[in-house]
């Protein structure tokens, strides 16, 4: 869902007198963003998905159905410890999942990698389901009780709790990353993307600003019970609207829709319609699409996942694991072939003015269904990543932090509305995340004999 620093879609500039400063950290996130979006990061996130995969010996693909009845069924069981039902932390991790990557991130790798690109992004995605399963289970196994009486989790927890305190320290870096990316990738940019899109129809970025932060505020002062509750009622509309409204189009160029999956076949073993021309590229951006599209691997959605009321690490698990199915499977591929069967991914644009384009191709005048889609998603990813930048920031500070981030929280809401631009922020933001799935793929490789142990314990009858 997230943008590295040479795809951004709006230009970045400085006054004069800031260009020094632009430099030098250009110059020194540059190789690291290289580094956290390049190979070894993304060879490192396949390779722990492939593992886990192979250990589970694929229960995660053939549990999907058993996953979905597990989300629907016991989201009423209140007697189980946690604070939100498993389907309100499915909802709340899909807040911050499904958003601005589903729609303008696909079309960026369609227009960079070319059609071919969305084979791979369906590649890392199947094997990201296991990993996102792992980060669960081993996050309600792991888990803790805070001061406040809440049940936190994540990577940094299963790190200290399942490797040993010596590696406290690893679980540290991971909150540092986190919370400091949060306010980056999950907030600023989020906002500068709503208060850009409005602008389009004439609603000033201060407007925006100013109701955004007071809606995400309203929110996020509730904790993560109200978060939950807001992500369950707007996350499942939005994501049936934006899927039937990609539908329309579908059936629309229903004849296409043959020739579009030959295409994404076709050329995803071929350098073709990929800028350079090279097999590489296509694979590189169709895997780095997938992993930021769901974050399977980053070691976000483990967070919210921690807080559910269960007592059964692996059940917790299977309903986690939909998210990446649901966000990549489903939502990203309807986007892929609307670019795809429309013919637009051939028209130059890209970003999200490539999806607008390919709306607008098949109806005239409903590329306002994508701008109402990255508002709705935007907003929710500020309410989701909230979360995790509370959850590192308390694991970092203590519970006495947790005020302060959320007015911190809000502040950067408005600011990111009205900045003029993303600047290298946006982009040392973006390393940052990348360098959040480092330590969580040390932990989930480390740990993954626990995973095996706990699910081939289960009895999946019941």
């Amino acid at each position: 869902m997230f943008f590295s620093h040479s795809e951004h879609f709006i230009s970045l500039s400085f006054p004069q007198s800031g260009k020094a400063l632009e430099e030098i950290i250009s110059q020194v996130n540059d190789p690291l963003n290289d580094f956290a979006w390049g190979w070894p990061t993304v060879f490192l996130i396949a390779l722990t998905g492939i593992v886990l995969t192979i250990g589970l010996r694929f229960m995660p693909i053939l549990r999907i159905p058993f996953g979905f009845r597990k989300a629907l069924s016991f989201s009423s069981e209140h007697s189980e410890d946690g604070q939100i039902s498993p389907f309100e932390a499915l909802m709340t991790s899909l807040s911050a999942t499904i958003g601005t990557g589903n729609i303008a991130g696909v079309a960026a790798a369609i227009a960079i990698g070319g059609p071919g690109a969305v084979f791979w992004m369906w590649l890392i995605a199947i094997f990201g389901i296991a990993t996102k399963y792992s980060e669960a289970v081993l996050a309600v196994h792991f888990r803790e009780v805070d001061a406040l009486g809440n049940y936190v989790g994540g990577p940094m927890y299963y790190i200290k709790n399942g490797l040993g305190s010596k590696w406290a320290w690893l679980g540290g870096v991971f909150a540092l990353f986190g919370m400091l990316a949060g306010f980056g990738i999950g907030n600023g940019v989020q906002s500068f993307e709503v208060s850009s899109a409005l602008a389009l129809v004439g609603i000033p970025p201060l407007l925006t600003g100013m109701v955004l932060g007071a809606l995400v505020f309203s929110v996020i002062i509730g904790g993560i019970k109200r978060i939950a509750k807001a992500a369950s009622a707007i996350v499942p509309t939005m994501a049936i609207l934006y899927v039937t409204a990609c539908l329309i189009i579908l059936l629309a160029n229903i004849s296409e829709i043959p020739e579009a999956f030959s295409t994404i076949f076709s050329n995803a073993f071929t350098g073709k319609a990929a800028i350079g021309g090279t097999l590489a590229q296509v694979i590189l951006m169709g895997f780095k699409r997938g992993i930021f599209s769901n974050e399977a691997g980053l070691g976000s959605a483990p967070i919210a996942h921690a807080s559910a009321k269960t007592n059964d690490p692996v059940r917790q698990g299977t309903v986690a694991m939909l998210g990446t199915f649901i966000d990549t499977i489903i939502i990203c591929s309807m986007t892929a072939l609307v670019i795809i069967s429309t013919g637009a991914y051939k028209t130059g644009e890209s970003g999200a003015n490539l999806s607008i384009a390919a709306f607008n191709s098949a109806f005239p005048g409903t590329g306002w269904i994508v701008i109402v889609g990255l508002v709705v998603f935007a907003f929710t990813t500020v309410l989701g990543w909230s979360v995790y930048g509370e959850r590192c920031t308390e694991y970092l500070f203590g519970v006495k932090a947790i005020l302060p981030f959320r007015l911190i929280w809000v502040g950067t809401v408005v600011l990111g509305s009205v900045a003029g631009n993303r600047g290298v922020v946006w982009a040392v933001a973006d390393t940052l995340n990348g360098l959040m799935a480092i330590p969580n793929l040390i932990a989930l490789l480390l740990l993954s004999g626990t995973v095996f142990q706990l699910t081939r314990k289960y009895k999946f009858g019941s």
